[in-house]
């Protein structure tokens, strides 16, 4: 019983150094200013990335089956992000797997290759920015307004593996909401997905 007590602590205790309270709608950008790694091996910040109307920010990996089976949508997110003048990054937070299982920089350019990504694919250096935002899993996404204050926060939408029976984009509505200057009517999801890969403290 002694152990199980001990056990269940040491878990608590690290669960509470692992994770941060997730980002609050309304909150600001968290770490704006810490440039970031891209496949490319050019550095760039969130307040780099971020446009006129915004910015959408996704943690993402390479090797979770849950990003895997949206990545017909990655494509078409940015395209809609940047027509409504909002910037977009995804982000790779898997610190604790970065040289072991395919989550390298690497495997980054191979991947984005591999499914023929036109947009930025960072590095999240000792996940620091995952921490800071709360974010969980992967895919993550987080959308601020013009103002660089949060508007959504969760999925992408209700159906990653079949995406002809998705019937709540939630994502979509809302980029498309802040294009035009409009409230999101959901602001809120449960992001879906692999648990972040944190780095070690």
């Amino acid at each position: 019983m002694k152990k199980s007590i001990k056990s269940i602590i040491t878990l608590s205790i690290f669960l509470s150094f692992s994770l941060a309270e997730e980002l609050k709608i309304g909150s600001e950008i968290p770490l704006a200013n810490i440039k970031m790694m891209d496949i490319t091996g050019k550095k760039v910040s969130l307040n780099d990335v971020k446009m006129e109307n915004g910015l959408l920010v996704n943690f993402s990996c390479n090797t979770c089956p849950w990003v895997v089976a949206w990545q017909d949508r990655y494509n078409d997110l940015s395209d809609l992000s940047l027509a409504n003048k909002i910037g977009f990054i995804t982000i790779n937070p898997n610190s604790r797997n970065r040289e072991k299982i395919g989550e390298g920089i690497d495997d980054m350019k191979e991947f984005s290759n591999k499914y023929d990504h036109d947009f930025l694919y960072t590095i999240d250096k000792e996940s620091k920015l995952a921490r800071a935002f709360g974010a969980t899993s992967t895919p993550h996404i987080y959308l601020f307004n013009g103002d660089g204050k949060l508007v959504y926060r969760g999925a992408i939408d209700d159906n990653a593996r079949r995406p002809k029976k998705v019937k709540k984009t939630y994502l979509i509505d809302a980029i498309k909401a802040v294009g035009k200057d409009k409230s999101i009517k959901i602001s809120e999801t449960k992001a879906l997905g692999c648990s972040i890969k944190f780095a070690k403290k």
